[in-house]
C-alpha cells in the first residue's frame, strides 16, 4: 500500500495483502512490517480501528452495497454491511452492523496476541489472514454465481487511529480521510 493520507504522522509500514478465492470461499491475507503496533479491542464489532488495523472494504454487486472487515492485529473483527456511507448519528445513513452468528463465520488468523498493550516500539512484523464463506457475502449482497471472471469494487486498509504513531493508507487511494467512500474503490478482477 503506498497512498498514505498527509493527516497521519511520518509512521508508513509496509503493507501487503493478497485475495484469493474457490469456489465457496474468499481468503484475504495481511503481512505488516510495522512499529508503534497496539491493540486492546477484544469485543466483537469493537471500534478496531483504534487499533493497529487492517480493513477490506468489499462490494461485489455495483446495485448493493459493501461489506466492511475491520481486523487489528490481535484478530478482533468490527464487520457491517453499508447501504448509505452518509454519516449519521451512530454510524451511517443506511448500515446493518453483522450479528455475530455471521462474525463467528469469518476464519481469523493472527500472528500477534489478542492483546498488545503497550505498543510494540521496535520494528515487528505481523499477518492476519481470513476466509470468508460466500454464505455471508451472499446473505447481503444477493446470488454471485461463479467468482471467476467477476469484477467486485473493493479497497484495502491499514490504520491506527489511536496509537502514538496513527497513519492511514489505502490500496487505492481516498480523496479525503473516510474509508467509506465507495466512489474511491478500485476494481478488483477476480480471475
Amino acid at each position: 500500500m503506498s497512498h498514505f493520507r498527509p493527516e497521519g504522522s511520518a509512521h508508513q509500514p509496509d503493507v501487503r495483502f493478497r485475495l484469493l478465492h474457490d469456489d465457496a470461499n474468499l481468503y484475504v491475507q495481511f503481512q505488516v512490517q510495522d512499529r508503534y503496533v497496539r491493540s486492546v479491542q477484544t469485543a466483537y464489532q469493537g471500534m478496531v480501528c483504534a487499533d493497529s488495523c487492517v480493513e477490506f472494504f468489499v462490494q461485489p454487486r455495483a446495485d448493493r452495497g459493501y461489506l466492511t472487515f475491520e481486523i487489528n492485529a490481535g484478530g478482533t473483527l468490527l464487520l457491517y454491511y453499508i447501504e448509505d456511507a452518509t454519516r449519521a448519528p451512530g454510524g451511517f445513513a443506511k448500515f446493518q452492523k453483522v450479528p455475530p452468528e455471521w462474525g463467528t463465520q469469518v476464519q481469523i488468523w493472527h500472528s500477534l496476541p489478542a492483546v498488545v498493550d503497550p505498543e510494540i516500539m521496535e520494528p515487528v512484523t505481523w499477518n492476519i489472514g481470513y476466509r470468508i464463506p460466500r454464505e455471508l457475502l451472499e446473505t447481503y449482497v444477493g446470488p454471485l454465481g461463479n467468482f471467476s471472471g467477476q469484477t467486485w469494487r473493493a479497497n484495502f486498509f491499514k490504520c491506527a487511529d489511536q496509537t502514538s504513531h496513527p497513519h492511514w493508507a489505502s490500496w487505492s487511494p481516498v480523496v479525503k480521510l473516510n474509508f467509506h467512500l465507495p466512489e474511491c474503490f478500485g476494481n478488483v478482477v477476480m480471475t
